[in-house]
């Protein structure tokens, strides 16, 4: 929250009141000009702390409905045809739980990654509360469905995100919200979610979690080139 678009309207407002109080006594007591003028200004700049404050409530809720924070960071190395060779890095959350770094060999054309998901309705999004996660799974994925049901396949269980150790709070907003969910009303949902991206030799992407969900960004040439144009085939 950027608390100077609170901070300042409110002082404009105590000044704005302030002025209109010492308008309407001067009125009382028979100075109608120092009055007058009084209760304008002060009027002028309650309105103007109002408008102020609608301006930081609209930039605020922006900024909290589109809030991300980053999951995980993939690179992929290929070690043959259809088979590669994936890096996982999370980030850490402080001192009690460090970032990570883990290899998994993936059988495919994609990886995919897969999440638990925990979201809020969006006034709790704006009061403060982000959608939490916990890491699920690591697969590969064939564009092909019959290579899908048939061809060498590869998953790996995953661990890491906000029920980490050593974050006790986030593990009891989580888990209060899963056992007492009907009495929850900031909660939207509970579900699972996830994202693939093409798999290419030197390939990284970075993975954000949204207050909707799990999305996957290409950040180097590599991966931007495998994702060009979504998954169109090129001859």
């Amino acid at each position: 929250m950027v608390w100077w678009w609170w901070i300042a309207p409110a002082i404009v407002a105590v000044a704005g009141l302030a002025l209109l109080f010492r308008g309407l006594a001067a009125l009382f007591r028979g100075r109608f000009v120092g009055g007058l003028a009084g209760g304008v200004c002060g009027g002028a700049l309650i309105a103007a702390a109002l408008i102020a404050g609608l301006i930081g409530l609209d930039v605020q809720t922006y900024d909290r409905l589109t809030y991300e924070r980053p999951v995980a960071t993939i690179e992929t190395r290929q070690l043959g045809p259809q088979y590669f060779e994936a890096t996982v890095m999370q980030p850490g959350h402080g001192e009690s739980a460090p970032g990570t770094s883990n290899l998994y060999p993936l059988h495919g054309d994609e990886w995919r990654l897969e999440a638990q998901l925990l979201k809020w309705k969006p006034w709790a999004n704006v009061l403060g509360l982000d959608t939490q996660y916990r890491l699920d799974r690591l697969s590969g994925r064939y564009r092909s469905v019959d290579q899908e049901i048939n061809a060498t396949r590869s998953v790996h269980p995953l661990a890491g995100g906000d029920a980490l150790p050593g974050l006790p709070w986030k593990i009891s907003a989580w888990d209060t919200a899963r056992k007492h969910r009907r009495y929850v009303d900031a909660v939207d949902t509970l579900y699972g979610g996830g994202a693939y991206m093409p798999m290419a030799d030197g390939a990284r992407y970075e993975v954000w979690l949204t207050q909707s969900g799990l999305v996957a960004r290409p950040v180097n040439e590599a991966a931007r080139a495998a994702s060009a144009g979504g998954w169109t085939e090129v001859d």
